[in-house]
């Protein structure tokens, strides 16, 4: 058993959709599971101080994290042409270097209080790296006509499967990348083993107005009626971008129950354009977020990612109720959770013990009272705020390994480094 003692404050989602502040609280986690919050004391159990702001870990609801490799690399272009030119570097990328990109963004995950990760990429077996370090990671390889026969892919969505038996941290989920990088024989597949393999789908919709005319020139209907056709939308489905969709492809949303994703940095720095409906998909839809990935988002921060969407649905509606604080703190936990299935992103007894544990010191983000603690978490905070984080009831990210993180970040920072300027030299 591990006790959290004397947290300055425990911020929490509540299960009725409220945001919760404890003030001088304590957590006690049995089992990877929370049994008490507030005034618990037990004796003969482990002991952290938590001296900081506890709150859920966060959960980044899409991403790619090898990408880590791209990051700030290719800049000024709108989507399609950015694939062109990240695509051609993909296509001959080395196993080792996408682990070794992969490895990095697991890093830089847990340091910036990201506890879950859902994850597209063309991933070798990532087992062993997601056991190191302790961050829960669903992910699986991604259906993609262009990169690879859908046999081949599906030949090792089922190895994963087989593979990750036994491993709680990591789950296998059906990776699409999209409707428009598919045929229509790959989506039937795709909807063929999303019912024989009960995985949560997880793909790109409506990103561009590029996609939207593509499909509807292939189709005769939208990207989201296409999903719709080939019984691949239900409440197992994660949508993500949705900045080009009508309101009847709404109704089909809510009518679902699928999950929304909004990644607010990278479709303003892809200059996507459309409008995120945020307030449209709250009234059924189980809406959350993602950074995207480090190549468009340029980092995993979940909190830069809350603070932008409450922003950009506030200038986007004309209405500064649009989004509200508490709003983006539900989307980046409880709301993660719910997307893969886990009772998670509460602090609250019966709930995973997955907590992230702030700095309440920094000048940044005070004076820090009951009164503002939310708005500042979300406003204020950054990753780099993070002290300690918690998963499944054990610290995988704190001052005991903090040096150890950093030496194998510069590790992996001049490995990749030296790589893509090979990659980038030999075009």
């Amino acid at each position: 058993m591990l006790l959290l003692r004397n947290c300055r404050y425990v911020i929490t989602p509540t299960e009725d959709g409220g945001v919760k502040v404890m003030e001088n609280a304590s957590v006690l986690i049995n089992n990877g599971v929370i049994e008490g919050v507030g005034d618990v004391k037990a004796s003969g159990v482990d002991v952290i101080e938590c001296e900081g702001v506890a709150i859920p870990g966060l959960f980044n609801a899409h991403t790619h994290l090898a990408m880590t490799m791209f990051r700030g690399l290719v800049d000024g272009l709108e989507l399609q042409d950015w694939l062109k030119v990240i695509w051609g570097m993909e296509r001959r990328l080395t196993e080792e270097a996408v682990l070794m990109g992969f490895e990095l963004g697991l890093i830089e995950s847990l340091m910036s209080g990201v506890t879950g990760v859902l994850d597209m990429y063309f991933n070798p077996n990532v087992i062993n790296l997601v056991e190191k370090y302790g961050v829960r990671v669903f992910e699986g390889p991604t259906f993609i006509d262009e990169f690879e026969n859908p046999r081949l892919t599906e030949n090792r969505l089922r190895n994963l499967i087989a593979e990750s038996q036994g491993h709680s941290l990591i789950k296998p989920v059906l990776n699409l990348h999209s409707v428009y990088a598919n045929s229509e024989d790959t989506l039937t597949r795709v909807s063929e083993l999303k019912e024989e393999l009960g995985l949560r789908l997880h793909t790109h919709v409506s990103e561009t107005r590029w996609e939207v005319y593509r499909i509807r020139d292939r189709y005769g209907a939208y990207p989201v009626e296409v999903l719709d056709k080939f019984k691949l939308l239900d409440s197992k489905s994660i949508l993500v971008h949705l900045g080009w969709v009508t309101n009847w492809e709404i109704e089909l949303i809510l009518r679902s129950q699928a999950t929304a994703v909004h990644c607010p940095s990278s479709n303003m720095k892809l200059a996507t354009a459309g409008f995120f409906p945020i307030r449209e998909l709250m009234k059924g839809s189980n809406v959350t977020l993602g950074t995207d990935g480090p190549g468009t988002g340029d980092s995993l921060d979940l909190f830069k990612e809350m603070r932008l969407a409450v922003l950009l649905q506030r200038n986007n509606y004309w209405d500064a109720s649009a989004l509200t604080a508490e709003d983006a703190l539900i989307m980046a936990t409880r709301n993660g959770y719910r997307a893969v299935g886990l009772k998670g992103g509460l602090i609250e007894p019966g709930y995973l013990a997955d907590i992230v544990i702030l700095n309440h010191e920094d000048p940044k983000v005070n004076p820090l009272n009951k009164h503002n603690i939310i708005k500042n978490i979300v406003y204020s905070y950054t990753g780099s705020m993070v002290k300690m984080s918690i998963i499944n009831g054990k610290p995988v990210y704190g001052p005991h390994n903090r040096i150890k993180l950093i030496k194998r970040t510069k590790e992996l920072s001049q490995k990749l480094s030296n790589y893509i300027e090979k990659l980038l030299n030999n075009h």
